[in-house]
């Protein structure tokens, strides 16, 4: 077989076992991502070819649709509120653990250089915000949770990424200056802004000028790419550049247009992100054939990894645990009542925060960039992919173990209470609006009192609160309105099997039958 068949082989192959992963990790609750790592290590130790993808590709393949598919599910005002998050745990943290690893592997491994040393730990610094959104997202965690996850992932490759620039300068070169790396920093963030924020603005002017659905669900797709290949250009961050388009993308999409593109791209990008990451994290698993090493060396890089694990594991601990609770004590971080920077309410917050430092695409990346002429590469390699697979595989095995021990949970009410809030304040414009087109309109009475009846179900129906005066006769209504949906969605079916039926025929316009097969679809999604 040619090897860039048996190459796409490998990735049909990794797609495929991402599926079964997907319904394997719902039966038995563990996350999907770390299933497939695990077939990938079985897979690195079998025939089949490993894929040849250079390190400087790895990177801009993986990570600008996966970093856009995480932010859209954050938000400006969230990051401005988690700005303590992001200097505690994306900024002193990340450099703390530099530090520590560094001096580690100084030590540990004999005739290692510092500026390797230095570049090793700013490789296994950052936890991944792809393997964090992957990992702890199904695990029913409280959202503050996942969301000091998110932004501590969306932030924290630029401080790695500096770091890691500046030592690697330094392999090759042999010098270094930490004013020009506090500038190249300050540079990488504050271009990485300006450009996803421009590109941004184009990619939403273009959607608003084109009017497929698919073209504008394409476009999601290729502004990442472009965004992420703009920064690296000019040297910015593309992590931050990705985040900043996705945010600024997410803030449109209030027409009729906007709605067709969610229910469309939503799809899209369900399916999307799902085979990227199972293959990513394929990938990670793959790579242990490459940085595997003879058995003659295999004793002393084990015990070398495991001391540099172990450091980098326990300064998280200790960080989260300790830093956590004074700052709660103090009031100036963490948990307060009403306050939105409610990092950790508990111990037990912290603790699950600490658990899920999981390392993954960019601490592969990284590592496997470092120059072929780094002293001690072999040896350096290994650590880092060791880190990946202590710090990704075994926490994601046992999370809902621990998530279970210690109880934490989704708040149900909490989170209820949240879709209450916005459940009102969007009646409250709607009826805004009512009122306005009555003012310049005069609308009929009768109509107006009807929308501010269908108004208040509405509300009462998303949030599960039935207000007094609709009380009388509301669950007959609803029981009538459920046996409606579910007999017309019988006859739906029905329409569309006559439909298909009809789209084998001889004589029958396929194009036609799938024009009317997609309306039948529309009408059955709005039952829903």
């Amino acid at each position: 077989m040619d090897d860039g068949v048996a190459m796409l082989a490998v990735i049909v192959i990794f797609m495929l076992a991402t599926v079964v992963a997907v319904g394997i990790g719902d039966r038995i609750r563990r996350p999907y991502p770390v299933l497939v790592s695990v077939i990938g290590l079985a897979v690195a130790f079998t025939p089949l070819p490993t894929l040849q993808i250079p390190p400087d590709l790895i990177l801009p393949l993986f990570l600008p649709p996966l970093i856009y598919a995480t932010a859209q599910r954050t938000s400006w005002r969230l990051l401005i509120s988690r700005r303590r998050t992001i200097f505690w745990l994306a900024g002193v943290l990340v450099l703390l653990t530099v530090a520590a690893s560094a001096a580690t592997t100084y030590w540990a491994i004999g005739g290692v250089s510092i500026a390797a040393a230095v570049a090793l730990g700013a490789a296994v610094a950052p936890p991944d915000p792809v393997a964090a959104e992957a990992v702890a997202g199904p695990l029913d965690l409280p959202r503050r949770v996942i969301t000091v996850l998110q932004t501590e992932g969306l932030c924290n490759d630029a401080t790695a990424f500096v770091v890691f620039g500046v030592a690697i300068s330094a392999v090759e070169t042999g010098q270094y200056s930490l004013p020009s790396a506090v500038l190249l920093f300050a540079w990488e963030v504050i271009a990485a802004i300006g450009i996803g924020f421009g590109l941004g603005w184009i990619a939403t002017w273009l959607q608003n000028r084109l009017d497929n659905v698919t073209a504008r669900s394409a476009l999601t797709l290729v502004f990442p790419f472009a965004t992420y290949l703009t920064a690296d250009a000019f040297h910015a961050s593309g992590v931050l550049a990705v985040v900043a388009v996705s945010l600024y993308i997410g803030q449109t999409g209030a027409d009729e247009a906007g709605v067709n593109d969610r229910l469309t791209t939503n799809a899209f990008w369900d399916t999307l992100e799902m085979l990227i990451t199972g293959l990513a994290f394929g990938l990670i698993g793959l790579e242990l054939r490459e940085v595997w090493p003879g058995a003659d060396r295999l004793p002393a890089y084990a015990l070398h990894a495991a001391i540099i694990c172990a450091v980098v594991i326990a300064l998280r601990f200790a960080w989260m645990m300790s830093v956590g609770a004074f700052m709660r004590r103090f009031g100036t971080y963490g948990y307060r009542e009403g306050y939105q920077d409610d990092v950790a309410r508990d111990w037990r917050d912290d603790f699950i925060l600490a658990f899920c430092g999981f390392r993954g695409l960019a601490t592969l990346a990284l590592a496997l960039a470092l120059p072929a002429t780094t002293p001690h590469r072999a040896e350096l390699l290994f650590v880092a992919f060791m880190v990946i697979l202590v710090t990704l595989v075994v926490p994601g095995l046992v999370m809902p173990w621990i998530v279970k021990a210690l109880g934490v949970r989704k708040e149900a009410e909490v989170e209820e209470e949240a879709i209450q809030d916005l459940a009102y304040r969007a009646s409250r414009a709607a009826l805004r609006r009512l009122r306005q087109l009555d003012s310049d309109e005069d609308l009929p009475t009768e109509v107006v009192q009807r929308l501010r009846y269908t108004q208040r179900q509405l509300v009462a129906e998303l949030c599960d609160v039935v207000p007094e005066d609709l009380q009388e006769g509301f669950e007959q209504r609803r029981m009538h309105r459920e046996i409606r949906n579910r007999v017309e969605a019988q006859m739906l079916e029905a329409s569309r099997a006559e439909v298909l039926l009809a789209r084998t025929e001889p004589g029958v316009d396929p194009e036609a039958a799938d024009q009317v097969l997609r309306r039948l679809d529309l009408k059955s999604a709005h039952l829903l």
